[in-house]
This record gives structure tokens, C-alpha cells and sequence, in this order.
């Protein structure tokens, strides 16, 4: 007797609302022509953004540092696991001399987990905060910064410098956050913006919707966040980056995102981005005033 296949189930086919707009405007013409002829790394282009035009249309760029290899393995991210680089120590200015080419008025920062650091990278986090400052002192910053293994003493280098916004983002709920977020800890990212919100920041935190979380599921993150003083929350569509990575289980409806975003507002957030294309960074410029 042959054995049957066994049925694969079927993936959710992306919907018309998915659908990215081709960037355009003279501003984005502009830094395109600048980051290509200066070699500028930006997030926003390696990482294919599809909110790029829109952003750097409004003088919003990302920018991540501490390079492009990270010491985890979280199941929903594009970016490269291994053995890290050596820190390059003139990185800070490297970032502020990119801005300064692009004219940019709000810059994120961002970083690749640094975990075979004994400082987890946070001396160069300060070192580029101060470095923009000196070369920028009118552009704003957000940091989005990695978890630091919820080491105070390295939280506390953030905290000096005082960027207008730090951000840390969730990313999912917490049943899923083993499966999506391998080395992270969901009660311990909640005690970083805690500890963030206590000393003073305006935090924000993301989650990705649609790796099989519920909608209780969803709103319960939301009240945790709430919770420890979250000020800025932001909820976008995953989207699969490879084959290897987790398949996206459901494609949130616009509807259900306005849900969210109301809920949000009535929770007493001081800004809620809820969209299928919503990345951290979206309308970050506004979240800094």
C-alpha cells in the first residue's frame, strides 16, 4: 500500500491592501542620490522599507550601528546570525557625518544584538547619540535599542545621554515570544521600558501582528505595556523575510488594525501607529515632539 502525501496547509495569500507604492518626490530623489553616492547605510534601504518615501520625504531616515551580524536567532528577522564583527570605533562619527550629507531632522538609530560584548555595545550607543549631537544639534533621536540582557548599569548609558525617544520593541505576545524571539524574554523586555519609563524617557515598543497571536492576545500586550508608563505603540503586519523564517499565519484586515489603534487611544497612549505597513520607525519624527 503507497502512502499518501500528506497535505501541506495552504499560506494565506497577500492581500490588495499589501500593496506598497513605488517611492517618490524630490526629496526622496534627493537622499537616494546621497546615500548612493556617499555609500550611506541606512536601514531603510537594506532593509527595503515600505514606508522609505514616505519618511525620508518628511526628513526620517534609520541608521543601524554595531554592524550587520546579530548574536541571535529570532525566527522573524532578516538580518544575518553568527560571530559579529570587530566594533569599529569611529562608527559614531561615521553615522553623524551620514545625516549631516542627508539634512536629516529626525534620525533612528538601531542595532543588531551584541551579546559577545562585556558592554553589550552601549559604549558606541552612547558614542553615536553624543557624536550626532555634535555634528547635528538640531536633529531629534530615537534609539531603538536591543534588551542589554536587562542589565541596568548598561540601560543606564542610554538614560545619560537622553534621546528624545528610546524605543524597545516587544515585537510579539507573550505565548510566542520563545518561538519568535528565542533568546529574548517577554517580562523582561516589559522591565527595560519599565526601568526606561522610571528614568525619565519617553519609550515605545512595536509588535508584529499575524504569527498566530489572538485578538485578547493582542490587547493584553497592549495593557502590560501600558502598564510600565508606554507612551508610543506601533502594530504592523509581519511579513516573511525567507523561507526559513516564520511563516506569516494570517494577514490582519484594515478594520482590524483600526480596532486596535482605538483601543490604544483609549488605553491612554500618547500615539498609536496601527497599520499593515507599519514599521517602528513609521511617523517616528512626530513621536520625538
Amino acid at each position: 500500500m503507497t502512502k499518501q502525501p500528506v497535505a501541506l496547509p495552504e499560506r494565506p495569500k497577500k492581500p490588495k491592501w499589501l500593496r506598497v507604492k513605488l517611492p517618490v518626490g524630490k526629496k526622496y530623489t534627493e537622499l537616494r542620490g546621497l546615500v548612493d553616492k556617499y555609500k550611506l547605510n541606512t536601514i531603510c534601504t537594506s532593509g527595503s522599507c515600505p514606508n522609505m518615501g514616505e519618511c525620508w520625504g518628511e526628513g526620517t531616515a534609520t541608521f543601524m550601528i554595531l554592524g550587520n551580524i546579530c548574536t541571535r536567532s529570532c525566527g522573524f528577522c532578516g538580518v544575518k546570525t553568527g560571530r559579529p564583527n570587530t566594533v569599529e570605533w569611529d562608527e559614531p562619527e561615521k553615522v553623524a557625518r551620514s545625516i549631516k550629507i542627508m539634512n536629516i531632522k529626525h534620525a533612528v538609530i538601531t542595532s543588531v544584538d551584541r551579546d559577545d560584548l562585556k558592554d553589550g555595545g552601549s559604549i558606541i550607543w552612547a558614542e553615536t547619540v553624543e557624536a550626532i549631537r555634535r555634528a547635528n544639534p538640531n536633529t531629534t533621536l530615537e534609539t531603538l535599542i536591543p534588551d542589554f540582557q536587562g542589565n541596568e548599569k548598561l540601560i543606564d548609558r542610554i538614560i545619560k545621554v537622553h534621546p528624545e525617544v528610546v524605543s524597545h520593541n516587544m515585537e510579539t505576545v507573550k505565548r510566542l515570544t520563545r518561538e519568535v524571539r528565542i533568546q529574548a524574554k517577554y517580562d523582561r523586555s516589559l522591565g527595560v521600558l519599565r526601568y526606561l519609563k522610571e528614568n525619565g524617557m519617553r519609550t515605545k515598543s512595536g509588535l508584529m501582528l499575524g504569527l498566530g497571536e489572538t485578538e485578547k492576545e493582542v490587547i493584553q500586550t497592549m495593557e502590560d505595556l501600558r502598564g510600565v508608563g508606554l507612551d508610543v505603540i506601533t502594530l504592523g503586519q509581519y511579513l516573511q523575510p525567507t523561507k526559513k523564517h516564520l511563516p506569516v499565519k494570517q494577514f490582519i484586515t484594515p478594520d482590524q488594525f483600526k480596532k486596535y489603534e482605538t483601543i490604544g487611544k483609549e488605553m491612554g497612549f500618547m500615539y498609536v501607529e496601527s497599520s499593515a505597513l507599519v514599521r517602528s520607525s513609521y511617523k517616528a519624527h512626530k513621536h520625538a515632539s
